[in-house]
């Protein structure tokens, strides 16, 4: 089953757009800055297509939702929407809508991936498992622990793929110059785009250029509380956005995490262009369902 539609009128926030894939235990998707539930979806549809129809049990099902944050995709922004705690609580008051009392799955990419950490301590008693891709650990740019990204593999006629209008926007991302890769990496950009055509740029900027803004006060008070599940953390070793490094301070909050820094990734970090990430997601699953199985959450 897929959906793509707003949540219901009567909501007392403005409604979210998501769709929806499948029957079973929820997994929420929470996408990153300027993008959209939409291209997430297409990151991860195909990995849990082919999970599932792997899985050697064949009784766990999976309904991932993929939500649209406020002002982004065909989500409305309207003016409550003034920083990214109030962007946590819309999605809060989605998962009370739409997902409670049930227990569920997060996942969450780059800014997702922050909100998803504060939601994990909201809804503690509710999460199965977390997942992390190029998470966003340090919201303020100036403070993070980056490296300068340069080209891994070297190839002229591979880059000739890239329409002269995105070569400046790719030159960070277009690390390993192969065809695979590059071609991939297209794909990827052009559902970006897609998914900024109806942005509330208004919005959006007076957020991500303020930097009181753009954080969010439980976790850069210390308030986050310790995730005991299954978790997975995905960085790039190549990331020139968010890095790597932060995001080893995660692994005193989350004990059961496992943390891959996966080489030639950047913060695009291609989903579907190898199967380590399929692997490892695959693994974070059984983890999950280990817990489930036992009774242990």
């Amino acid at each position: 089953m897929i959906d793509r539609r707003a949540s219901p009128k009567h909501s007392p926030t403005m409604p979210l757009a998501y769709e929806s894939h499948g029957e079973g235990i929820p997994i929420l998707f929470i996408h990153g800055w300027d993008l959209s539930g939409a291209y997430e979806a297409t990151e991860w549809e195909p990995i849990f297509t082919r999970l599932s129809e792997n899985h050697t049990k064949n009784t766990t099902r999976y309904r991932r939702i993929y939500i649209d944050l406020p002002g982004m995709g065909i989500s409305p922004a309207d003016e409550t929407i003034v920083n990214l705690h109030s962007m946590h609580d819309r999605v809060a008051a989605f998962i009370q809508t739409h997902i409670s009392p049930a227990k569920f799955l997060l996942v969450g990419t780059s800014l997702g991936g922050y909100l998803a950490r504060a939601l994990a301590t909201k809804f503690a008693d509710q999460v199965l498992g977390v997942l992390l891709k190029v998470p966003l650990i340090e919201p303020n740019n100036s403070k993070r622990d980056v490296d300068l990204a340069k080209p891994i593999v070297q190839n002229e006629a591979a880059m000739s793929l890239i329409p002269p209008r995105l070569l400046r926007s790719l030159a960070s991302s277009a690390l390993v110059q192969t065809q695979d890769y590059i071609e991939t990496l297209l794909v990827k950009m052009n559902i970006a785009e897609d998914s900024t055509v109806t942005n509330n740029t208004a919005v959006l900027e007076s957020i991500r250029n303020d930097p009181e803004r753009y954080s969010l006060p439980l976790l850069e008070s210390g308030g986050e509380g310790r995730f005991e599940g299954p978790a997975l953390i995905l960085t790039g070793r190549q990331d020139d956005v968010v890095g790597w490094r932060d995001a080893m301070r995660l692994m005193e909050v989350y004990p059961r995490a496992s943390l891959a820094v996966l080489d030639r990734g950047t913060h695009f970090l291609p989903v579907d262009e190898g199967k380590v990430v399929e692997g490892l997601v695959g693994d974070w699953l059984r983890r999950v369902e280990e817990m489930v199985d036992s009774g242990g959450l």
